[in-house]
């Protein structure tokens, strides 16, 4: 990671309970597990002020990937913008602004390697219908805060876990984030 985007990220984490950013350490798993699938097709549901799209962008840009990320609030995507060209990751990534879940349904056709759902909690069970289908067999889906927030994402973890599709773990990384796998043969 390039000393500019560590420093940057260094510098969000200042501010991330006013932008609801994810931890440091589920950053860097999110980070890693991109390089380890070498993934080239990422989606992020809740751009915020971009902390998590650019631990996703710094692996894209070792994959040679692409990263799709879309917040609903036009203000925290233009905070995110300069982000993610001060640490010149622009050229990788393409922003939507709007509901998530119409902009899922209505402009991406696209299949995704890797998910990343940290969005409105309450929808968590809507993005996940909706994304079902553009989620490569051997692709992943991850969701933020399944234990922060278990109340508001249980019909999601339901779903998840209960879908033949999936192989689904909880991780035990602050505010818990769900890892999961679809199944490259299903029955």
């Amino acid at each position: 990671m390039e000393t500019k985007t560590i420093e940057l990220l260094e510098k969000l984490e200042e501010t991330s309970e006013e932008f609801w950013n994810v931890s440091h350490q589920t950053g860097c798993f999110i980070n890693m597990l991109i390089k380890l699938m070498k993934a080239q097709n990422v989606l992020e549901l809740g751009t915020s002020n971009g902390y998590s799209g650019l631990w996703i962008a710094d692996a894209l840009k070792e994959t040679g990937g692409h990263l799709t990320t879309i917040e609903f609030w036009e203000k925290r995507q233009c905070i995110a913008r300069k982000n993610f060209d001060m640490c010149g990751f622009s050229d990788i990534v393409s922003f939507k602004t709007g509901q998530a879940y119409d902009i899922i349904k209505d402009e991406l056709t696209e299949m995704f390697d890797l998910v990343f759902i940290d969005a409105n909690k309450q929808e968590y069970l809507h993005f996940f219908e909706a994304v079902n289908p553009l989620v490569k067999n051997g692709g992943v889906i991850l969701a933020d805060n399944v234990l922060s927030h278990a109340k508001k994402v249980q019909p999601f973890v339901e779903a998840i876990t209960s879908h033949r599709s999936y192989q689904v773990q909880t991780l035990d990384l602050p505010d818990g984030l769900l890892m999961a796998y679809k199944l490259r043969e299903q029955s």
